[in-house]
């Protein structure tokens, strides 16, 4: 219950307060490509039920037909506002919606699309058994993972059978840790790390 009060009142203190920036960010991505403002996927939620996830579009329409994988700095599906949208991590903002709505929280295992998630095992899809989040301990230290594909030759080869192992067992220490402080301290080091990088 105390996770789910903090969660309404984060998103609805966060959407007001950022309000500016996003009407700042509606305006750029709509001056800068052709395409709607906001980038809808779905993804697996908790109880291994898909949602919606709401994004700011950063790349040309259509650009998810490909690879699922964003390929650093040079892939040219990315908008040149999208560039420094992802870079800043602005896409996030509007899955402040989504926490309001209920169909993630603030802090969790972020959701990934269907097609990672059937290559789980047994073990990891214990991670659907809590809301998905906006940020995490693999979050945090994924925050950079578009660079470390950039000269992988099978970026999604790599990611499979790398990097998201490693992202489901931090997700799994995240579960069996979980608590409102270990929260709060994940949303702190988050916000460090954006100012920081």
């Amino acid at each position: 219950m105390l996770k789910r009060a903090f969660d309404i009142v984060s998103s609805v203190f966060g959407l007001l307060l950022l309000s500016p920036v996003f009407i700042i960010v509606v305006i750029w991505i709509k001056l800068d490509s052709k395409g709607p403002v906001f980038y809808k996927q779905v993804r697996v939620g908790k109880n291994n039920i898909d949602f919606k996830i709401l994004k700011f579009r950063s790349m040309r329409q259509d650009a998810d037909k490909g690879s699922l994988i964003t390929i650093g700095g040079r892939d040219p599906r990315v908008t040149q506002s999208g560039y420094y949208i992802r870079k800043y991590k602005l896409d996030e903002l509007p899955q402040l919606i989504n926490v309001l709505k209920g169909d993630m929280s603030i802090v969790g295992p972020r959701p990934e699309v269907r097609r990672y998630v059937d290559l789980y095992t047994e073990e990891q899809k214990r991670v659907l058994s809590v809301q998905p989040g906006i940020t995490d301990i693999a979050s945090i230290k994924y925050r950079n993972e578009n660079e470390l594909l950039e000269n992988a030759v099978d970026p999604d080869k790599i990611y499979i059978e790398s990097i998201m192992p490693d992202k489901l067992k931090h997700n799994l220490e995240y579960i069996d840790k979980q608590s409102f402080l270990f929260d709060l301290k994940l949303i702190a080091q988050t916000i460090k790390e954006i100012i920081i990088n």
